[in-house]
């Protein structure tokens, strides 16, 4: 149903609201509209139990004094999404008769946040949900966290003698470390450094498939792939293996074709093929065991269930079986046994337990100024020909009308450019333009078939709502590779919404604005809101955050991390506050940037000083203003209010 259509179809409603901004579609039954018109998170998803209003959770967070924009975390997505993805291969597993187990890992890359990690380990300690690090730092941070020792630790990246050494000891404490081989001369730094300390390590290759997969990373797989071995690197590694002794520490085969796989049919292309080197491996005389699947189940951000790259075209039921009955199509042709399966969904785990709430501080409306009941005489007669075109516009003239309104508009601004027309004619010229166009732009509505030109115009007129929030540091994937983030008002959904527009950032950046939306009729260049109520916040969430955009986030005009709030909800719909993090000061990231904050200071007082001397400001002004500067110092980044 269109906008339009829900529209002129009776008084407006929550549900109507559900299908414009197509929540029920991305919100995997997290995420709803509730009675009163609030968007509510029911974390145990389509399990049921609580649900929580998320605008009166915005509104005790202000109460207890931490300004929006926030990042707000609700931890017991995180503990639906893992047993979700396990109980899910469970049952597959169980209806398919595979003779292996399920084994999950959290990569730290997706999210490293502490408490992140830390909340995955705890809720994943049942399922034995493990750890991939790609680094020393996160291998340590994998190491301090992980308390399930029966939990996978896989170790892919680049790894020097200290990587591998820290990887051996956490080994002799009881973990089960994977040492992942991403280049060939990993093979003998593992060797000679197991050797050095007398441990044995457990050894994966990361293979590179022919198999290519749709989406924005499809160069993780085929021929241009930079990272794993090639199919001559493998049996190289596995003679090198065997010289050394050390075939029987070959235990894992690792692949990874994308992040964010739209297409269910490369999952199983992908799966199918890493089969066959697998078989081989064993054949060869590799113990084996464990077969890694690596990334790629993606995360539907608009609702679609399409094989778009915000998408996917399968659940995650689909996704297990396709794994599971191509393991068990591969291996049973050559007797093998069924290895431990184990995937590094990152995405799909931590998308949805957070959201980026934020206030709208001013709109800047697309609608101009009323037309004046007598037109000023001037020169030209420009004024009169667009009042004309305004009087005549109808749905049988309407492109006619179109025509006359972008010419006349044109003609207005060379004439100001000439010196013919006035500032204030040339802005009276516009706004009858702008009239145009919107009366345009509503005619086209009713008609069934919308001319070309006048769709383009559809497509331009919008205000624009000023957000308080930087989507260089919250966002970065929606303006670095046009990310869809589901959008929506948090609350007045008994309401019609009816503002066509974008949402601007408040950087000095034209590129810092959302103007992509998910919708229930397709993807839409702009998003329906509701005007302003004079004296209260509107309070819009940015959903499905949760993956890599809190790390990759920047300081774009010195903006800062925003105040991080995470919350559990308690099975009677009460909800603690988990944590509360505050968002960094001026002087925090001045420091980031290389400022010394003490030297800062200095030299404020110099210039204050200079300002006396040379008359400027009084001492007791002196004060006054490097007070101020002072607060400035500690303040939050982002708009604050009185």
């Amino acid at each position: 149903m269109s906008y339009h259509d829900a529209f002129q179809q009776g008084a407006w409603s929550t549900r109507k609201s559900s299908e414009l901004f197509a929540i029920d579609k991305w919100g995997a039954g997290y995420f709803s509209i509730n009675d009163s018109g609030d968007v509510v998170v029911t974390p145990a998803g389509s399990d049921g139990g609580p649900s929580l209003s998320l605008v009166e959770v915005a509104r005790e967070i202000e109460a207890r004094g931490m300004s929006m924009p926030v990042l707000l975390r609700i931890e017991n997505i995180l503990g639906s999404q893992i047993k979700l993805l396990h109980e899910t291969f469970r049952k597959v597993i169980r209806d398919n008769g595979y003779r292996g187990v399920y084994k999950g890992v959290f990569p730290i890359k997706v999210n490293q946040q502490a408490q992140v990690v830390e909340a995955i380990s705890q809720f994943g300690k049942e399922y034995n949900h493990g750890l991939e690090a790609g680094s020393k730092a996160e291998l340590i941070a994998a190491i301090s966290m992980l308390s399930n020792r029966d939990a996978c630790l896989i170790c892919n990246g680049y790894k020097d003698e200290e990587f591998i050494d820290l990887g051996l000891f956490a080994i002799k404490m009881g973990f089960q470390v994977f040492f992942v081989v991403e280049v060939p001369g990993e093979v003998d730094l593992i060797i000679e450094r197991s050797r050095v300390h007398n441990i044995s390590p457990a050894i994966g290759f990361r293979v590179r498939l022919s198999t290519q997969a749709d989406g924005r990373w499809s160069d993780s797989g085929g021929d241009s792939g930079v990272f794993g071995l090639s199919v001559s690197h493998i049996t190289d590694a596995i003679d090198r293996l065997k010289e050394a002794g050390m075939l029987h520490c070959l235990n894992l085969l690792h692949y990874h074709i994308g992040s964010q796989i739209p297409n269910i049919s490369d999952i199983r292309a992908g799966a199918m093929e890493a089969c066959r080197l697998y078989v081989e491996l064993v054949k060869e005389g590799a113990p084996m065991g464990y077969l890694d699947l690596g990334g790629g189940l993606a995360v539907d951000y608009d609702g679609s269930n399409t094989n778009t790259h915000s998408s996917r075209n399968y659940s995650i039921e689909e996704y297990c079986c396709d794994i599971v009955e191509s393991i068990i199509t591969v291996l049973e042709r050559d007797d093998i046994p069924h290895p431990t399966i184990i995937t590094e969904s990152g995405r799909a785990v931590v998308a949805y337990y957070s959201v980026l709430i934020f206030n709208i501080l001013d709109v800047c409306s697309a609608e101009p100024p009323p037309i004046p009941t007598v037109l000023p005489e001037v020169d030209s007669d420009i004024l009169e020909n667009l009042m004309a075109t305004y009087n005549n516009v109808s749905a049988r003239d309407i492109q006619e009308c179109c025509n006359d309104a972008l010419f006349y508009r044109s003609h207005a601004r060379q004439l100001f450019k000439h010196g013919h027309i006035s500032l204030r004619e040339k802005a009276l010229a516009e706004d009858l333009a702008q009239h145009i166009l919107l009366k345009i732009s509503q005619l086209s509505r009713e008609l069934d078939h919308v001319p070309r030109d006048v769709q383009t115009i559809n497509r331009l007129i919008y205000d624009v709502y000023y957000g308080n929030f930087s989507l260089f540091q919250s966002l970065p994937d929606v303006w670095a590779i046009n990310q869809i983030l589901p959008t929506m008002p948090l609350h007045r959904h008994l309401e019609a919404p009816v503002r066509p527009a974008i949402i601007s950032d408040i950087t000095c950046d034209c590129d810092g604005k959302i103007d992509l939306f998910p919708g229930s009729a397709g993807n839409r260049r702009t998003i329906m809101l509701h005007p302003l109520n004079s004296g209260e916040e509107y309070y819009l969430g940015v959903f499905l955050v949760g993956a890599y955009q809190e790390t990759l986030g920047d300081l774009h005009n010195l903006f800062g991390d925003t105040n991080v709030v995470s919350i559990n909800v308690h099975d009677d719909g009460t909800y603690s506050f988990i944590r509360e993090l505050e968002g960094d000061s001026v002087a925090d990231v001045l420091s980031y940037v290389e400022y010394d904050i003490r030297a800062t200071r200095t030299r404020l007082k110099r210039v204050a000083e200079e300002a006396i001397r040379r008359g400027h400001i009084t001492p007791r002004e002196r004060r006054t203003i490097l007070d101020s500067f002072e607060d400035g110092l500690g303040g939050y980044t982002y708009f604050e209010s009185e």
